[in-house]
C-alpha cells in the first residue's frame, strides 16, 4: 500500500517562497508519475505540475516560472518549490502518484 505525506505549507506573504515535499512509502516511487495538484475553496481541484519517471516536467500555465517541480528517487520523495508567490496560490496543495494515491494536503495561505 502507497501512503502519502505532504509538509511545508503555511503562511507566506505575497512574493515569499515555500518549498512543499510529498514522502512516499512503498518501492513504486521511483517508476511512477508524480504530481502535484490544488484546491482553493469553493474552486475544482486543479493540476499545478507534474513529473514523469523520467523526470520529464510539465507546469499549469499560472505557475510557469515560478514553480519547479523535482523529485528524489533515492528519498523516495517529491518536491515543489514557490518561488513569487501570490495570493490567488493560495489552496490545498495535494501530491498524487499515478492519479490513484493521494496525500492528505498541506495548506498555503499567501497574504500580508
Amino acid at each position: 500500500q502507497v501512503q502519502l505525506v505532504e509538509s511545508g505549507g503555511g503562511l507566506v506573504q505575497p512574493g515569499g517562497s515555500l518549498r512543499l515535499s510529498c514522502a512516499a512509502s512503498g518501492s513504486i516511487f521511483r517508476f511512477s508519475d508524480m504530481g502535484w495538484y490544488r484546491q482553493a475553496p469553493g474552486k475544482q481541484r486543479e493540476l499545478v505540475a507534474s513529473i514523469t519517471l523520467s523526470s520529464s516536467t510539465n507546469y499549469a500555465d499560472s505557475v510557469k516560472g515560478r514553480f519547479t517541480i523535482s523529485r528524489d528517487n533515492a528519498k523516495n520523495t517529491m518536491y515543489l518549490q514557490m518561488n513569487s508567490l501570490k495570493p490567488e496560490d493560495t489552496a490545498v496543495y495535494y501530491c498524487t502518484l499515478r492519479n490513484i494515491w493521494w496525500g492528505q494536503g498541506t495548506q498555503v495561505t499567501v497574504s500580508s
